[in-house]
């Protein structure tokens, strides 16, 4: 297969500006522990779709509807797990909220364990 000098430029500035676009998601990321609490993760919608036993239309429903807190980046959907957990305990039933919270357990504040610790 023959590819000209114009095609093989204009293939290379795209790679270029995608691999540009990849780099200033992956400078977003890096500056997590800056924006989130330090116990706050991530979940992406394999992730919450799994945990939740839902399908991804059904997350796609939630987020539609504003009742699912959600961002993007890069194309791929994330929600935070304090966001999730507020979901969880206003529209699931109890034993999913338990669920839950036995998979990713709210950290109790420093303060608050050297208040137990007294």
């Amino acid at each position: 297969m023959y590819i000209n000098n114009e095609d093989f430029e204009m293939w290379m500035q795209k790679l270029s500006k995608k691999l540009n676009d990849i780099g200033q998601d992956l400078k977003s990321l890096i500056n997590t522990k800056e924006v989130f609490d330090e116990d706050e993760k991530l979940l992406d919608n394999q992730d919450l779709a799994f945990l939740l036993k839902v399908s991804y239309r059904t997350l796609q429903r939630y987020r539609s509807s504003k009742k699912l807190p959600f961002f993007m980046i890069a194309h791929k959907t994330y929600y935070r797990t304090s966001d999730v957990r507020e979901f969880v305990r206003a529209h699931m039933d109890f034993q999913t909220y338990q669920d839950f919270e036995k998979k990713h357990p709210k950290r109790k504040d420093k303060d608050d364990k050297d208040l137990k610790d007294e």
